[in-house]
């Protein structure tokens, strides 16, 4: 399965939120590559991952959690190396940049 494919497989406002946090990982982390791994997308630098995303029912899961964010990330903590982000609120875009940029940082 293709990212597009996965995305395409959801309804028109999830595909939007899911289509604009991919468009922010890139950039966010120019030269980014993308694949599936898990059945979910997954963001690659120089062929390693560094974030992987996925859609579930009520809301947005992005893992890992980076070292350093925690506060800022509290809110959004869910267990331990997951973050969810609720579609019935709105989804800090610039926080899940933050967030891939700090782990792709981490590959380098």
């Amino acid at each position: 399965m293709e990212v597009d494919d996965y995305i395409s497989s959801y309804p028109g406002e999830i595909q939007e939120i899911l289509q604009e946090v991919r468009r922010r990982i890139h950039e966010a982390v120019p030269g980014a590559g993308e694949k599936t791994s898990y059945r979910i997308p997954t963001f690659t630098l120089d062929g390693k991952y560094f974030v992987y995303m996925a859609a579930w029912k009520k809301h947005l899961s992005v893992y890992p959690v980076p070292a350093g964010m925690e506060q800022e990330l509290a809110p959004y903590l869910a267990a331990k190396g997951t973050l969810r982000f609720m579609f019935d609120k709105p989804i800090p875009y610039e926080l899940i940049a933050e967030v891939a940029k700090r782990l792709a940082g981490n590959r380098r």
